[in-house]
């Protein structure tokens, strides 16, 4: 029953109000084809009896649409034994039962997951209420009905060094109730609707499905949610060898854009490629930006386009959907009705005024008058950069201020292009760009930006469509479909709202004869019409349609449009098919297109594959005729010990104009592929090849071989066991120019070795790869937030109350954390050429512990782990030169750097007697901002030796020696060398299994090696206390007392970094944690943190949680 009453709770917060909502709309949809058959047969003058209607309505709901669980009526107490009235009271009435035995009935639910509750308070924050819930369940509700359901919600605190500042990206519901006629799905789900030609689409919605089989004939469906995304199609420009990362923008070219999760689909040359870091592309959702893995190498004539959905929240926006499939003898009806509305008096991200309001209302459809001007009345913040007014040449300005006595101004600054504003950036080491005016010079502007703010208007798009087919044979089937759609692009005006509707349709016939046994003759038939005006949800033709037919995508956006095509196939069996194709395509009476093709697939034979595909297009656009002839041709023979394959590939396009259209510009492309491979591809094999590539452009008006280049490819899985794996994967092109002779050349590389030998004593890993890519210039910010959630503290280190980003370090405890670091949009890139190395051996001699020979057995006692890792990228635009040897460190070159090394000597590992662990470490990073670049390292050597005496005490000894740098371009208040040499050693008492206490002691030394070169002297004393009960109960609790003596500045950030977070003199902190287990489901949790250090308050910090575990 609790767990009845559990995902009762759990739903409801979600669904109750959706669920009432299509109960009632499916309710009212099915009672009314009910009412409409009655009112045929009444009379014209008939009054209509509303209470017989009711009656009829409840009775139609209780029987037919719903189980009757959800429908029937359930009392307290016994219906028939209630008395009427109130008369003759005083007669006794006797009231009995027959005692039977009710039949139970044991449904197997099953729930899984946790629950907590918690809260954590200190007079250093506020208090923050802490909330995680994680639970599944499966099975049936009753005989009929099952569940499925998986509900994850987190109040975790913002993402720190990402885009998402929404805390809704990580609460993830998912519940499903099932019966035999009727499916409700609820919570994040993948809306899904192919049965449309011009309806078809796919997205991820956070609300409410509801699929129901009214009867075998008649099926209902319907969907209402909140948006998570809206479509949006980009288009790529790669560039030559690089592999990324790309950037994706927003609906109006926004580079600050959050991806729905698995939304995307990436297309290149029309052939949708896989998301994978083994396959063709990773992407990173909260960045929006795309990396082509090195085994999917990247040119410039390659046709990238990237169909998404963009998590916009400029406005709260609701998507409702609802279809009816009817089903009758030979024919099926499908009737669906799409709406997705921003709802534009629930703004998010813009607040908008009624001045705001007005130019929204004034601008139509012209997003180039969507611009409001910036500059609104603020109080002093120190967390943001503000503006006080000036008059400069009878001109009103904003000019930077920090002074609270000024009337102040939050502006926010628009690039308007070079030369188009009044306003330059002077500052960008700052959370927040600082921009100053520029006069104008002989009524020139000069800036690049204006206090305007870009305003984005809310949208609406609905269809409603109609389709239906028609079996007229056994092998042939009749479509046709109809559609109208309302586009309104700006729901705050009316201005130019005639062209909101549009209009399509569509028919198509199929047909399959069977000419004997062994041949079937298909044709197909199909025409559509498109009105200029409609809009459909997501793409309706391939991605490659405007280049199939030499179209622009201003041209073909601003046209009706009809489409039609005839085919012919023969099919034979043991052989293959061949077909014939003619399309024709028309803009009015603008453009006019004809396209024949001939395809021809003999993929029936017993070794050999056969495909061609070839077609003419020949168009007139006005005055302009143009031919686009291609073919494409695949020859692959397979045989037992491998296999061989032949491309050949031929594009040309040519128009009758002397000067080509810009838009629309001819060109012309060959390519030739043959490539041969050895062995079994899901085992061990070997690939070659050879790939050759000419393209063709316009120049000087003339169609011109533009370069050529030509690719050698090797990939081989030479072993592949559970034992030893090698892949090997080289792509070397080289691209010339036929303009000026010049060259270059391209790289990519993958290898991968793994091995396990002498029974996995020794194991090894490699991995190496390079390619050419991307170096953003990353920029980002500080966003403050409530103490406790975020990661970095601000100290004003020059003290001139401007927050600067190296001012932030990392906070060292969690109540100081009160910013979190934010990406920034940039479109800045650097050429650059990566190198990423990364081994490691592991050598334990652990199984050689039972053996006999007293050489193995002291090899038993010994292990050891090695890593080495290095990543870097050099500036291709400064030495163009390719250079693979990941070890090779060119300073003046090197971008960004990541080197790591580290190894791990083990003696008696994980054993309480005479255990030692000695480790060598030493990693250095650079990594390159837009404000300059930064480097930082760390260098230690440390040994651990651990040691039983007797029973009940343990002996810890730490010896530690680091080296520790950082160093920043432009902020040399931040560089240090710090020198560190550490002992500690530490007592255990063992007072039982589960039982200990801890005396600990430590000192470290500190030397600064640059700057006021600081010095630290820091003794530690500490006891901490462990008391378990098994798993009823669990007491920790540490007291520990600092004594600094520090050389130096004491508000400085290397202060803040060698003291870590303490103060000068002596320091106090203590904490306990105390867990109780209530029950076997039920478990409390306290939390209690506190310190003290000089002419600081003592700082209390709690928490409390309670956590149910399913």
């Amino acid at each position: 029953m609790i767990k009845y009453f559990l995902l009762f709770l759990v739903y409801s917060k979600y669904m109750k109000y959706k669920l009432n909502l299509f109960i009632f709309l499916l309710s009212m949809s099915s009672y009314g084809s009910i009412v409409l058959n009655d009112s045929i047969i009444n009379k014209k003058d008939s009054i209509i009896d509303y209470v017989k209607e009711l009656n009829k309505f409840k009775t139609y709901v209780s029987e037919n649409l719903y189980p009757s669980v959800l429908t029937k009526d359930y009392f307290l107490l016994d219906q028939k034994i209630i008395i009427d009235n109130t008369e003759n009271l005083n007669k006794l009435y006797k009231l009995s039962q027959r005692n039977t035995n009710p039949k139970t009935r044991n449904y197997n639910l099953e729930t899984s997951g946790s629950i907590s509750r918690g809260i954590t308070i200190g007079n250093n924050q506020n208090s923050v209420l802490n909330s995680e819930l994680d639970l599944q369940i499966s099975g049936k509700l009753s005989e009929n009905v099952s569940i499925k359901a998986s509900i994850q919600d987190s109040n975790i605190p913002l993402q720190d060094n990402g885009y998402s500042q929404q805390l809704d990206e990580f609460d993830q519901i998912f519940i499903e109730i099932e019966s035999e006629k009727w499916t409700i799905r609820g919570g994040d789900i993948d809306l899904k609707r192919n049965n449309s030609f011009f309806g078809n689409f796919e997205k991820r919605i956070q609300g409410l499905s509801i699929d129901y089989k009214i009867n075998k004939s008649i099926e209902f469906e319907a969907a209402g949610a909140i948006v998570k995304g809206k479509y949006k199609r980009s288009k790529i420009n790669s560039q030559n060898g690089n592999q990324g990362p790309y950037k994706l923008t927003g609906q109006n070219g926004e580079l600050y854009v959050l991806i729905v999760s698995g939304s995307e689909s990436v297309f290149v040359n029309g052939i949708k490629i896989d998301r994978g870091i083994d396959k063709d592309y990773v992407i990173n959702y909260n960045a929006g930006e795309i990396i082509f893995n090195s085994k999917f190498p990247i040119m410039a004539d390659m046709r990238i386009e990237v169909e998404y959905q963009l998590s916009e929240k400029n406005f709260n926006s609701f998507i409702s959907y609802s279809g009816v499939k009817i089903k009758k003898n030979k024919f099926t009806h499908n009737i669906s009705i799409y709406n997705e509305s921003d709802l534009k008096n629930q703004p998010l991200l813009q607040n908008l005024s009624n001045d705001q309001k007005e130019i929204l209302s004034n601008a139509g459809d012209n997003d180039q008058l969507m611009n409001a001007p910036s500059g609104n009345i603020a109080q002093f913040n120190e967390n943001r950069i503000l503006y006080k007014k000036e008059i400069v040449n009878g001109i009103e300005i904003y000019v930077y201020s920090n002074n609270p006595n000024d009337d102040l101004y939050s502006v926010n600054f628009s690039s308007v292009g070079e030369n188009q504003g009044d306003y330059i950036l002077k500052v960008d080491n700052t959370i927040d760009n600082i921009y100053e005016y520029i006069s104008p010079i002989n009524g020139e502007k000069q800036g690049s930006y204006a206090s305007q703010t870009k305003l984005i208007a809310p949208e609406k798009l609905q269809l409603i469509i109609y389709n239906t087919s028609f079996e007229h044979k056994k092998n042939s089937k009749i479509n046709f479909e109809l559609a109208s759609s309302i586009k309104d692009n700006n729901l705050f005006s009316s201005i130019d709202d005639s062209d909101n509707n549009g209009f399509a349709s569509r028919f198509s016939y199929l047909s399959r004869v069977n000419i004997n046994e062994k041949i079937i003759l298909n044709s197909e038939a199909d025409i559509n019409y498109i009105n200029n005006n409609f809009q459909t949800i997501e793409r309706i033709y391939n991605t490659e349609f405007s280049r199939d037919w030499n179209l622009n995508d201003v041209f073909n956006s601003t046209n009706n449009r009809l489409l039609g095509n005839i085919k012919l196939g023969v099919q034979k069996e043991n052989l293959g098919s061949i077909s014939y194709k003619l399309e024709k395509l028309e803009f009015g009476n603008n453009y006019k297109g004809t396209r024949n093709s001939l395809e021809i697939k003999f993929d029936e034979l017993k070794n050999l594959e056969v495909y061609s595909n070839s077609s003419l297009t020949s168009s007139r656009e006005n005055s302009q005729v143009s031919e686009f002839a291609r073919s494409n041709n695949i020859l692959d023979y397979n045989y037992n010990k491998g296999w061989a394959s032949l491309h050949l590939n031929y594009e040309k396009k040519t128009s009758n104009e002397e000067i080509n259209n810009v838009l629309n510009p001819d060109f012309g492309q060959k390519h030739l592929e043959i490539k041969k491979g050895i062995g079994i591809r899901d085992k061990s094999f070997i690939e070659f090849g050879y790939r050759k590539k000419i393209n063709d452009s316009v120049i000087n008006s003339n169609l011109q071989r533009v370069n050529h280049s030509d690719t050698y490819f090797f990939e081989s899985q030479v072993l592949n066991s559970n034992k030893t794996k090698i892949n090997l994967y080289v792509n070397q092109n080289k691209l010339v120019s036929n303009q000026n002779n010049s060259s270059d050349n391209f790289l990519n590389t993958r290898l991968i070795y793994n091995q396990k030998v002498f029974k996995n004593i020794l194991n090894s890993n490699l991995f190496f790869e390079t390619n050419s890519g991307n170096l953003p210039q990353q920029e980002y910010t500080f966003l403050e937030v409530e103490p406790g959630l975020g990661s970095y503290k601000w100290i004003d280190v020059n003290n001139n109350n401007i927050q600067e980003l190296e001012e932030f370090e990392i906070a060292v405890f969690e109540d100081e954390g009160t910013y979190i670091r934010v990406l920034l949009p940039n479109q800045v890139f650097i050429k650059t050429y990566q190198n990423k190395f990364n081994y490691s051996i592991g050598i334990n001699f652990s199984n050689w512990v039972d053996s006999d020979k007293k050489i193995k057995k002291l090899f038993s006692k010994i292990s050891n782990q090695f890593q080495y890792s290095i990543d870097k990228k050099n500036n291709l635009d400064v030495n163009p030169e390719i250079d693979i040897n990941p070890f090779k460190i060119d300073k003046e070159n090197l971008l960004a750097y990541n080197y790591n090394i580290k190894n791990v000597f083990y003696l008696n590992k994980a054993k309480q007697r005479h255990s030692l662990i000695f480790t060598y470490s030493n990693s250095e990073v650079k990594n390159n901002f837009s404000f300059g670049s930064t480097k930082n390292s760390i260098n230690f050597k440390r040994l651990n030796i651990i040691h039983k005496i007797g029973d009940v005490y343990l002996f810890e000894l730490i010896a530690n020696r680091r080296n520790k740098s950082n160093w920043s371009e432009n902020y040399p208040d931040k560089n240090y060398i710090l020198n560190e040499e550490e002992i500690n050693p530490k007592l255990t008492y063992l007072a039982g299994e589960n039982n200990r206490i801890n005396f600990i002691y430590k000192k470290i030394k500190i030397n600064n090696q640059l700057g006021q070169q600081e010095f630290l002297d820091q003794q530690q004393f500490g006891i901490s206390v462990f008391l378990n009960q098994k798993e009823n109960r669990g007491f920790t609790s540490e007291f520990n007392y600092y004594k600094n003596r520090f050389e130096g500045e004491g508000d400085s950030i290397i202060s803040y970094v060698m003291m870590n977070g303490l103060q000068n003199g002596e320091n106090y902190t203590w904490s306990f944690k105390f867990q109780k287990k209530l029950s076997k489901l039920l478990d409390i949790n306290f939390v209690y943190y506190g310190r003290k250090s000089p002419n600081n308050r003592t700082i209390h910090n709690g928490s409390v949680q309670l956590k149910a575990i399913f």
